[in-house]
């Protein structure tokens, strides 16, 4: 199990305990975090996930594979920390792992 915090553009922070195997979106989704709106409900379809990782824990989330890439280009304001939170899964290691929601969704 892991804990994210959630902070949303407001600034308000919302932390979730989440299960290994989980992404960070179906924890937005069952933390109700404001921002988060998953319109395709995980299938890296849309961008509406979109998040920003925390430049700390860039490294240990990675890369986006190519098939996210191509759905971040439909993202509002990407930028070098952009993920689909659809697409991180969680585990022991993103214990403490923090996200940024972005201004709006695509």
């Amino acid at each position: 199990m892991a804990k994210i915090t959630f902070v949303t553009f407001d600034g308000a922070r919302i932390e979730a305990n989440a299960e290994n195997g989980s992404t960070v979106m179906e924890n937005a989704i069952r933390n109700a975090v404001p921002g988060i709106d998953a319109e395709c409900g995980g299938a890296c379809a849309c961008a509406t996930c979109h998040v920003y990782v925390d430049e700390d824990w860039t490294s240990t989330t990675g890369e986006p594979e190519a098939m996210e890439e191509d759905m971040l280009d439909f993202a509002y304001d990407v930028r070098p920390n952009s993920r689909l939170s659809c697409q991180i899964r969680v585990s022991d290691d993103l214990d403490g792992l923090v996200v940024h929601v972005p201004e709006r969704q695509a």
